[in-house]
């Protein structure tokens, strides 16, 4: 089985990036699954309706978000009825929505857990608690399981994938919009990235106009950020070539495409 993981789309961009390359690479390498961040989907912060719908027309089987997920109202609208939308699992009890999901696939059962990080983020439920009791929650009733970490620091995503090696079939870092080069697989068979990077503007500050982020760090002031909309693009994801029989992960394949 192949499974496509793609970073964060960021904005109207990201999203039409995402629409055009995610069908040509499923035809291509023969793709099952596709598992998407929406996290910044719709004009940099959250998900929208229509946003997360589009997500959908372009190929994503399942949507994590992130620390933007309340950012729209609407998202209230579908939080608790779409079956593959989730949002991070450490939220407290109570909070809408899901924080993981089963996605059947001919015989396969996937997976997929959406956890935050709370290193130099808002303060939430412990991530290494949370994702290894759902581990144990949901291991028996699925045949692979993917975790979407969305955190700031290197070194929390790391620790947490060596916590969950050989428990999970891969962990993937997602929030911070910049590839890492470090995709591999553990010593006990997980597969594992720090961070799947952006599918957006390629010049531009993590999706944001360049000029309006270094007029902010210039003068420590919050102003208003700008999006751009148009200009060359690159689309950031992971393909996992997953074993049939022993459904551990044999290669983890970093993508990064850069439009013309």
């Amino acid at each position: 089985m192949k499974i496509l993981m793609v970073g964060d789309v960021f904005g109207r961009a990201g999203r039409k990036t995402f629409d055009e390359i995610t069908p040509k690479l499923k035809a291509e390498k023969k793709i099952d699954v596709v598992v998407v961040n929406g996290e910044n989907a719709a004009h940099g912060k959250g998900l929208t309706v229509s946003t997360f719908n589009e997500l959908l027309s372009g190929g994503a089987d399942i949507v994590t978000t992130g620390n933007h997920v309340w950012s729209n109202k609407d998202i209230f609208e579908i939080i608790d009825r779409e079956p593959f939308l989730l949002r991070p699992a450490n939220y407290p009890e109570g909070t809408e929505g899901k924080g993981f999901c089963i996605f059947p696939y001919r015989s396969k059962n996937i997976g997929v857990i959406n956890i935050l990080g709370r290193t130099f983020l808002n303060p939430i439920d412990c991530p290494f608690t949370c994702a290894e009791k759902i581990v144990r929650q949901i291991k028996n009733d699925c045949d692979i399981i993917l975790v979407d970490f969305h955190a700031e620091a290197t070194s929390e995503k790391l620790s947490l994938g060596f916590f969950l090696d050989g428990k999970v079939t891969a962990v993937v870092g997602t929030h911070t919009h910049v590839q890492t080069a470090d995709e591999r697989i553990l010593p006990n068979g997980t597969a594992y990235i720090t961070d799947l990077g952006m599918t957006g503007i390629l010049n531009s500050a993590i999706g944001l106009d360049v000029k309006s982020v270094i007029q902010k760090f210039i003068t420590c002031r919050q102003g208003k950020f700008l999006i751009p909309e148009k200009g060359t693009c690159v689309y950031s994801a992971v393909l996992l070539d997953i074993d049939d029989a022993t459904n551990k992960a044999k290669v983890i394949e970093r993508i990064y495409i850069v439009t013309e």
